[in-house]
């Protein structure tokens, strides 16, 4: 065993005489490994920053015993072999190394005193990237091959002195322009650094580059610091934690600066290795971000900080770190106004290879700030090096999010050094719009924003009971249900119900307690974040509430634990946010610039020719000082959110009792858990399920509560939103919300909207839709909430309650009486009854909470926040009751403003009704209007009488919808003068097969044009009629030739049996998903014989296909081109990546699916992850997705035009996606304005920029191995990509004059 250790010991010596001897080069990395790979980690590298600053120390593995003989063998044949190295290197370093720059340095006391002293593992990726050969030879496993090595030595030792030449060369040339550089690096290359004594070799070489300028300035600033804080109060901790951050670390040498394009070279390659680093470590950045602000929240600043130096110390997990996690340090030294911290964070940025940002240099002069006996010395020393970084005084107060009172600090550092300093805050105008709407932001002068009908001090009144709803997070409402007379046995379980709960309250309280102190014990030095913090930052009692809510609310077949975990950990972060914005002071600062921003929109003040955006922009920079509104909270990533809320139903489970015998005294008396975690399965996937015990179901429904509890964003706002000003702020006044809904954890979007320079017209389109003011029609609200509680009806789809529901079959599995098959039969009968009783109960649920929120707000005006989906696509942001919602909710909303009808009025609502019938789809405008005049009848005896009467409006494809307009009509010719009768009923214009549309407009197709009415017709032409005439005509042929399928189907086909296929083959639909959708539409049909269903559907979903391809042949043209770039590009391993008209970029979030496990002690989760930007692309998924949400792209600008344009025309316009709502008085208005935008979206050259952007993105790379697969794939690409498919002789124009274009 000795023998080993001298070996290894003679090996070490040999490596630092050898560091003595000679600087190495890059390359000497090589040799590095196989140092490492022979000795079995003998030398672990420890530190490598950016300037290859590279440290090693020594630990030893002692080998078995059976292994020494061969160890020892290897070992000695090994040192033969770098021998051979070492003097291959020796003869040509020479030319490598005249511009190193060497610094000696001691080794730290600890290493120099025990050198073979084991430290924290950091493997290194050359550790990482060790070859097979070497990974075997090391084990031991098979016999050394020194003869290999050497040759292969000395072949590389050949390739050396064949490039010698020209490297000497090169290197003479670089000396003789830059002599005086090269004087400075001979003066820098012996120096020392106190407390060690190892070479560290830095060289100009480009493997490794030497260290900026900024690095080395940043040491003087960070020393400086340091030497001002001396008078200054210092953290506790200090003095042991310094010690450690500064055991054996180094400071960067002295190098010399590059020139100005090195510079600028190095920036450009940092920063996209800060972007793949910051890619690669997203979740895990987010979760310390998360977890140190969470501490900081709690007050629990030690565990922070040590959090922080256990993560830095190990090299592995440093390179997860990046400037930010550190500025949140910095940040509470700076509010604590200790310098020296900040000295030291800044000196462990440099340890860690980053550079400091803007929002280092504002705390560090934050710090000075609350420190008036700061040498002005040292802020000016500050300004000069943020200066010399490329920062100007006025970024400070541009690119930083300030808190509480962070500004007015930093401005007064400032001002020591320049008194007169103003920051130079701008509003951002929209000089770079995109084409489409460069005029709208430009040419203002026929615009007419429209008003609020409330006054200034009746919307400041709405703002502060919006904000008190906000501020409680839940609000609760009283349920539809009927309110049954209170008998004995309900008043007998609404006591026992509050007892229980005041109980569980009682139970759970401590068992958080002492779950929180375990917690607390654990040492932060371990490297693990653990939910301690993120339990301390709101009273126990609040968690506590927020789990009983969730046991009151649980259905009664339970709920899967992952969705019930998520919404858990969700209704943490959601107080958390709020609590954060009131310690930061953002509320008070919110209600003033609301208080201002009123005036826009109070009908009592006066006109302003700017948009809300912009309004509320120039009221933040005026109002600048104090806080930001928009203050950088941190999101926590959605593992996070699992893993408390998961944690939380683990406490439940195990805390919740109730006794046995609570609703039976004969049972014997023993505490039963209230919920159980079991297993279920949800197709072939085992899932964790939390279900509620019979007793406590039993409990809900005996005591038949009245009251529903809700979060406060399901909720409509009580005041016009915040509007959108930037990605993070707009919307509700506190609570958290999104720009762009993503999947739980997806975060490249929000990355691509962080970098868009422009989205001022996204954002004007956002805030517009949430401007508009609705109100409930309250007769029909009181006619749908009767029949909810009247059994409901399947027909106007009012779901009954669950007491129609079908019985559940009961059977005995272990009976003798009943066969295998029987018994098979009855199981799946239960099975489907137990499914169908689910979905009842699902679908009673949905309604109750719609139907409540909306009677809760019957008397109220109030707003829908918008947001969008990745691809545009816009959506209200409360869940369950919007205007998107089914034909009930659409119903019983109206505009809160009213407007004459005016001349045609009353006309346009006729015509709509007979819309919502879907009687005359194939008619003229005049001949729906002569329809509706004749059923006149009709639709005043359907207003009058809608229960009692003829009922003819239950017949209408949109029932409910149908008798609210019956309604208004008979309101309005019932008027005096139906032209003045004041209306806020919201009439439609939908557009016909609006995916086509585009189609058809991208291809200039003059026949697909024609089918979906962008060519100026008398009559409607239906595409999906054309489509089924088609078909039918095939299907005759067939018949004629003798197939039996096609015989059976005479008189079948119908409009109805391929719409939907047809509606959705332009988004993708396949032909198995085409196949499904007739399956249905024929399994509708009574008279179908239903043992031919099968084969009809395959039959027609291909005759459907091929129809469509003849009729729509540039269409088809252009969705395979878009299929195959897609395929492409994700095969060579990125994914689709375009941008919209308008400026709006956009990602797909489909990659292959990786498993991440979240370990619990209820449960381990596997939770399924497929945005996982880190991982290859789905191809399917991809190029299947693009076409329509290409489609989908367009369709979403098309609405943002127009409601812009409608916007500044003075109209109340909102959209459900392809369908545009506004008042009777404005549709002409309004349809002028659509086919206006329509034809200028389609005058640009999508498909030529489409194309343009992918070749610049995608192909910018030359690839020079043709021989190469890759090469190959990528010409493929290339040649697809510029040849963009050919388009017809459409003329656009004429979609100004269709009048069935959208109708």
């Amino acid at each position: 065993m000795s023998l080993l250790r001298v070996c290894a010991f003679a090996k070490c010596l040999r490596r630092r005489s050898f560091f003595e001897k000679c600087a190495v080069p890059a390359s000497f990395a090589d040799s590095c490994r196989l140092c490492v790979s022979a000795r079995n980690g003998a030398v672990r590298p420890i530190s490598e920053t950016q300037v290859n600053l590279q440290r090693r120390n020594v630990s030893f593995v002692i080998p078995k015993a059976e292994d020494a003989k061969k160890r020892v063998l290897e070992q000695s044949q090994l040192l033969d072999v770098l021998e051979a190295r070492i003097q291959q290197l020796q003869t040509d370093i020479v030319l490598d190394v005249q511009h190193a720059k060497v610094q000696f340095v001691k080794v730290p006391p600890a290493i120099k005193d025990v050198p073979f002293a084991r430290q924290p593992k950091s493997i290194s990726k050359e550790n990482a990237d060790i070859s097979t050969s070497e990974k075997t030879f090391t084990k031991g496993t098979s016999k050394p091959h020194s003869s290999r090595w050497i040759k292969k030595l000395n072949e590389e030792w050949k390739n050396k002195q064949k490039k010698e030449k020209n490297l000497q060369q090169k290197i003479l040339k670089k000396i003789k322009e830059k002599p005086k550089a090269e004087t400075n690096v001979s003066k820098s290359n012996t120096q020392l650094h106190p407390r060690t004594s190892t070479k560290i070799i830095s060289t100009t070489a480009k493997e490794t580059m030497p260290l900026s300028q900024l690095s080395r300035q940043c040491g003087k600033l960070s020393d400086e610091i340091q030497v001002a804080a001396t008078s200054t109060a210092v953290f506790k901790t200090e003095p042991a934690i310094s010690h450690k951050v500064s055991k054996g670390k180094f400071k960067d040498s002295k190098n010399q600066p590059l020139s100005k394009e090195g510079q600028k070279e190095t920036t450009g390659n940092d920063n996209a290795q800060m972007d793949r680093e910051e890619t690669a470590y997203g979740d895990i950045q987010l979760s310390i971000r998360s977890y140190l602000e969470a501490c900081i929240f709690a007050g629990d600043i030690d565990r922070a900080h040590c959090f922080l130096l256990s993560q830095h110390r190990v090299m592995s997990r440093r390179k997860q770190l990046n400037t930010s996690i550190y500025n949140i340090m910095m940040r509470v030294w700076a509010k604590k106004g200790v310098l020296n911290q900040i000295g030291r964070v800044f000196i462990l940025l440099e340890e860690a290879g980053l550079k400091p940002n803007v929002a280092s240099y504002c705390a560090a002069l934050e710090c000075i700030g609350r420190s008036p006996s700061c040498s002005p010395k040292v802020i000016n020393r500050c300004l000069h090096q943020m200066e010399e970084d490329g920062m100007s005084l006025d970024d400070l107060f541009t690119q930083c999010l300030f808190q509480e009172d962070e500004r007015d600090k930093v401005l007064r550092a400032v001002r020591v050094i320049h008194p007169d300093y103003q920051p130079c805050l701008k509003l951002t105008q929209s000089q770079c719009s995109p084409s489409l709407v460069q005029d709208f932001y430009k040419k203002r002068e026929n615009h007419q924003y429209p008003k609020l009908d409330f006054t200034k001090e009746e919307l400041n009144e709405r703002f502060k009971r919006q904000l008190d709803v906000e501020q409680a997070c839940t609000v609760t409402i009283d349920s539809v249900e009927v309110a049954k007379p209170v008998t004995e046995n309900m008043a007998k379980m609404r006591k026992l119900f509050a007892e229980q709960r005041a109980q569980w309250q009682k139970s759970l309280l401590p068992a958080l307690r002492a779950s929180k102190m375990n917690l607390a014990k654990t040492n932060t030095r371990d490297y693990k974040l653990n939910l301690y913090p993120f339990l301390c930052l709101m009273d126990d009692t609040e968690y506590v509430d927020i789990m009983i809510q969730s046991v009151t609310n649980m259905p009664p077949r339970g709920e899967s634990l992952k969705i019930l975990a998520g919404d858990l950990g969700n209704r943490v972060f959601t107080k958390y946010s709020v609590r954060q914005k009131h310690r930061n002071q953002t509320v008070e600062k919110l209600g003033n610039i609301y208080n201002t921003y009123t005036d826009l929109l109070a009908k009592d003040s006066k006109k302003y020719d700017v948009l809300p955006r912009e309004q509320w922009c120039k009221l933040e920079i005026e109002q600048g000082s104090g806080p930001m509104l928009h203050g950088g909270e941190t999101s926590w990533p959605y593992i996070l959110t699992l893993e408390l809320g998961t944690f939380l139903v683990d406490m439940m489970v195990k805390h919740l009792k109730i006794n046995s015998d609570i609703l039976n005294p004969a049972f014997d008396r023993k505490l039963i858990p209230v919920l159980y975690h079991m297993y279920t399965f949800r197709s072939t996937r085992q899932i964790g399920f939390i279900k509620p015990h019979p007793i406590l179901i039993q409990m809900q429904q005996e005591a038949m509560e009245t009251k529903l509890t809700f979060d406060s964003y399901v909720m409509p706002m009580l005041c016009p939103p915040v509007p959108w000003t930037s990605v993070k702020f707009g919307a509700y006044l506190l609570t958290p919300s999104k720009l762009m809904r993503t999947t739980d954890g997806a975060t490249q979007h929000e990355v691509l909207l962080e970098k868009c320079q422009n989205l001022h017209a996204v954002l004007d389109s956002l805030n517009q839709l949430g401007n508009c003011a609705w109100k409930i029609n309250k007769r029909l609200l009181d006619i749908i909430i009767s029949i909810f509680n009247d059994r409901g009806s399947d027909k106007l789809d009012i779901p009954p309650p669950l007491s129609e529901a079908p019985k559940l079959p009961h059977f005995n599995p272990q009976d003798p009486t009943y066969t295998a098959s029987e018994k098979a039969h009855m199981k799946r009968d239960l099975i489907n009854a137990k499914k169908k009783c689910s979905e009842m109960h699902s679908l009673r649920m949905d309604a109750l909470y719609k139907l409540s929120i909306a009677n809760y707000m019957r008397d109220e005006i109030f707003w829908f926040p918008h947001n969008m989906d990745f691809r545009g696509r816009t959506y209200p942001c409360p869940p369950y009751f919007n205007h998107l919602g089914s034909d009930v909710t659409r119903a019983i909303l109206l505009f809160a403003e009213g407007k004459p009808l005016g001349p045609k009025g009353l006309d346009w609502l006729k015509i709509h009704l007979v819309n919502l019938t879907g009687l005359k789809k194939r008619s003229s405008l005049q001949g729906r209007l002569e329809y509706a005049n004749t059923i006149m009848e009709d639709i005043l005896d359907s207003a009058d009488n809608p229960l009692n009467g003829k009922k003819w409006w239950m017949n209408a494809d949109e029932p409910w919808q149908a008798l609210a307009c019956c309604m208004e009509i008979a309101n309005a010719v019932r008027s005096p003068n139906p032209t003045q009768f004041i209306s806020h009923f919201p009439v439609h214009q939908d557009g016909s097969c609006n995916g086509l549309q585009h189609y058809a407009a991208l291809g200039r197709d003059v026949i697909g044009a024609t089918s979906v009415n962008l060519v100026p017709c008398d009559v409607p032409q239906d595409v999906y009629s054309g489509v089924a005439q088609q078909v039918e005509e095939f299907r005759a042929k067939d018949a004629a030739n003798g197939l039996k399928i096609a015989q059976v189907l005479e008189g079948f086909i119908s409009r109805k049996v391929v719409k939907q296929t047809v509606m959705t083959v332009v988004y993708g639909v396949t032909r198995y998903g085409g196949r499904l959708q007739i399956e249905k539409r024929l399994k509708e049909i009574d008279e179908f014989p239903k043992d031919h269903v099968w084969d009809a559907s395959h039959y027609l979903v291909r005759l459907v296909f091929s129809g469509l391809k003849e009729m729509f042949t540039g269409t088809r043209e252009i969705q395979d081109w878009l299929t195959e770039s897609a395929r492409l590009i994700s095969k060579s391993g990125h994914t689709m990546e375009w941008v919209t008209p308008l400026g709006l970029p956009i990602i797909q979030p489909y990659h292959r699916t990786r498993h991440q496990v979240l370990k619990s002690t209820i449960q381990h989760i596997n939770v399924q992850i497929n945005h996982d930007a880190k991982e290859r692309p789905d191809t399917v998924k991809q190029k299947n997705a693009f076409p329509p949400n290409f489609i989908h792209s367009l369709d979403s600008t098309h609405m943002m035009l127009t409601s812009l344009h409608c916007y500044s025309a003075g109209l109340t316009f909102v959209s459900v996606h392809d369908c545009f709502w506004t008042h009777a008085l404005t549709v002409d208005t309004m349809n002028k304005v659509c086919r206006e935008q329509f034809v200028a979206l389609h005058s640009q050259p999508i498909l030529q920029e489409l194309s343009n952007f992918l070749l610049q993105k995608y192909c910018g790379s030359t690839l020079t191995e043709h021989k190469n697969k890759k090469y190959q794939d990528y010409r493929k690409l290339m040649l697809l990509l510029t040849e963009v498919p050919q388009t017809g002789d459409f003329d656009l124009q004429q979609v100004k004059e269709s009048t069935y274009f959208f109708s």
